[in-house]
Formats: structure tokens, sequence, C-alpha cells
């Protein structure tokens, strides 16, 4: 792979009930749990991540269960909707089974050329699976319900909504070389040759939208891939001479991260492919138990108490 921008890495969203959550994207959607660990910044607070059978960037949405949560509300500067790909002909299946469910849902219909059916989890989150006009030969994972031929392969694109797209174009082309496919009404569609799959941005520009409010229901970021840490350093230096602001390079266990806030508000992760989910798991295990960073290894016993009881 090219020392560039490789597509999406993950998403991380906020939720509420941790069992609700589990039991939505694993048993409704058919994906699987490849990792559960905690909030590095709150070790009470579960940080679940769902992906294909592997771990593979560009399939891994993470959330923070917390309990309690407020309703979040969706709105400028921030990621507002995510976009899965499914293989064709399997958007009937989907419909039939949010009904079944009674998983809020649209008609499926069509956006850029490609058919998509949107519809919410139970926390209010966006989603959309699409039948991607590219070809996606990612394999999904499967359980008894959800088998491959209709399962979800990773991350189509994300869709960012800002009052102004400008400035945000600028970070997506001239930093993360993106270039702009398309236009349909006010939405602008980004995508990167790098990689074939989880490649597209959608920016919705709306300048009447009010800001939004990140709490349950709502993306908290958005992550762009690198292969390793060198490139990571590189892009550091690019945003910087932008004038942004970015963080140090920071270990997440599984990856490497570097974080700022683009200029509309929506805050930017760029993520290590390396070291990867099986560092702590072997790859048949992956998701079975709870992992801990190496600071709350000794207090795994109290940990294990705070944490609500999860059933898998």
């Amino acid at each position: 792979m090219e020392n560039r921008i490789l597509g999406l890495h993950h998403i991380t969203a906020i939720a509420g009930d941790a069992q609700r959550n589990y039991d939505f994207y694993t048993k409704v959607l058919g994906l699987r749990m490849v990792k559960k660990t905690v909030n590095f910044d709150d070790p009470q607070t579960y940080h679940f991540y769902f992906g294909d059978g592997m771990g593979t960037p560009g399939s891994i949405l993470t959330f923070f269960p917390w309990p309690r949560v407020k309703q979040g509300k969706n709105g400028a500067g921030m990621a507002t909707g995510i976009g899965y790909s499914v293989p064709e002909g399997s958007l009937e299946f989907w419909r039939a089974r949010f009904k079944k469910f009674n998983i809020p849902h649209g008609k499926i219909s069509k956006k850029f050329g490609e058919d998509f059916l949107d519809f919410q989890d139970p926390d209010g989150l966006n989603l959309e699976l699409i039948v991607s006009g590219n070809k996606d030969e990612r394999k999904p994972w499967e359980t008894n319900e959800v088998k491959s031929k209709v399962g979800l392969k990773g991350f189509h694109n994300v869709t960012l909504t800002l009052n102004d797209h400008k400035a945000t174009a600028e970070i997506l082309t001239e930093i993360f070389g993106y270039e702009m496919e398309g236009t349909e009404n006010n939405l602008y569609r980004f995508r990167t040759s790098a990689i074939e799959n989880a490649a597209v941005v959608d920016i919705l520009e709306d300048p009447k939208a009010e800001r939004g409010q990140n709490a349950g229901g709502t993306n908290h970021h958005v992550a762009f891939r690198v292969k390793d840490e060198e490139t990571l350093m590189a892009f550091r230096e690019k945003v910087m001479q932008k004038g942004l602001q970015i963080t140090e390079k920071i270990d997440r266990d599984y990856f490497f991260s570097l974080y700022f806030r683009e200029p509309g508000g929506v805050l930017f992760e760029v993520a290590t492919d390396n070291p990867g989910f099986a560092t702590d798991e072997t790859l048949e295990e992956l998701g079975s138990s709870l992992q801990l960073p190496d600071r709350y290894k000794g207090a795994r016993k109290q940990i294990e108490k705070l944490l609500p009881e999860l059933k898998q």
C-alpha cells in the first residue's frame, strides 16, 4: 500500500445500554464483536468494536455505551451518517428484517446511482446499507441468520454535515488525497483512489443547520487509515503545516492515532493498521473476553464489578 490515506479506518459512536447495543450489531446486523475493552479515559465504560471476521480496518464501528447518556442531536460539525456496503440483491432481505425487528427504516432509494436503504439503530444512530457501484470483494462475517450473500462487508462511506463544505473539502483533497467525484443537490462526494472500498466521504452542506450535540445516538469521531507509524507522523506534519492543532501520537493498543478537529468542526482521527486486533487474542478468540489496557490490568476485579453484565 502507498503512503497515503487508505480510506476509512473506523468510526466511533455513542450508545446507551450496552446489552442492547451488542445485541443489535451482532444479532440483528450480523457483525462480529472484534474487541471488548474499556474506554481509555473512563474504565467504567465499555468500548465495543464491531466489524468483519478479521477486524479489518474499514469495517470497524466502535461504541462507548453509557447507560444513562442523554440523547444527542445531529447537526453541523459532525458525522451524521454511516454507510455499509452490502451485496447486490440484499436490500429486500434487510427491509424485511428491519420490519420483523421493528427497526425504523426508509424505502429503498438511489443516491449517486447506487441503491440504498436507510435505518436507525436503537439509539437513533443514522445508518445506510448501500449496494456499491464499485466492485467489493470483501467477505462479510456470517451468522446463523445473516449469511454472507446478504452480510455487511464493511464501510462504504461516511456523511459529514457542515454549514459550508469548502474548508473541509480542502482537508480531504489537499492533505488526505481525496478527489471530488460529483455532486447531487447539496451533497458533495469525495473518493480516494488509494483503496477500492471504504473510500468515500460525503459532505452534506446545510448553511442553516444548527450545531450538533454529541451524546447518545451520534458519532463521536471519524478515523482515517494509514499503513504504519511513519506514514502517520508524516500526516501529522501535513496537518500542522495547514495551521491546525493536532495531538501527539497516542497508543490505542490496536493502532496508533492522531486527533485533530477539521475546520468544519468534525473530530478526525488518523489511525494505523498496525498492530491490529489479534495482539491480545487469537483471530478465533476475537471479542470473546474483556481485554484491558496495561494501565488498568491491575484493577481488573474492580473494573469487572463496575461494568454492566454483558451476555454474549
